[in-house]
């Protein structure tokens, strides 16, 4: 017992445990959870993980121009730049509040952001 008095430390334990398994559940819905992200006025459309993974990607024909090849590589990354945006913004709106209440604010180790 603390000076003080009243700290259980079993239930600290316990709460930290749940916050701990909470953060897990997050982690994993996050993982599966796809997002997209487009450029070129929808042109290019790529598919990520709320973590972060490509998934997919789609090109538009009206894109591709055999003889500017640059320009239809700048569209690809910036859709998948757009789309692991989306999915830092989604992790961020989903985890956030479970790290802070660990104590993080968003810097546990791990996390996206």
């Amino acid at each position: 017992m603390f000076p003080g008095g009243g700290v259980d430390m079993q239930q600290l334990l316990q709460q930290a445990q749940k916050m701990q398994q909470d953060l897990a559940a997050a982690q994993q819905e996050l993982a599966e959870t796809p997002v997209e992200g487009s450029a070129g006025g929808g042109l290019v459309k790529a598919t990520v993980t709320g973590s972060g993974e490509l998934t997919g990607l789609v090109i538009d024909p009206r894109a591709v121009d055999p003889e500017d090849t640059e320009t239809l590589a700048d569209l690809v990354i910036a859709a998948v730049r757009d789309a692991n945006n989306a999915a830092q913004e989604l992790a961020k709106e989903k985890l956030g509040p479970l790290a802070q209440g660990l104590g993080g604010g968003g810097g546990l180790p791990g996390l996206p952001f």
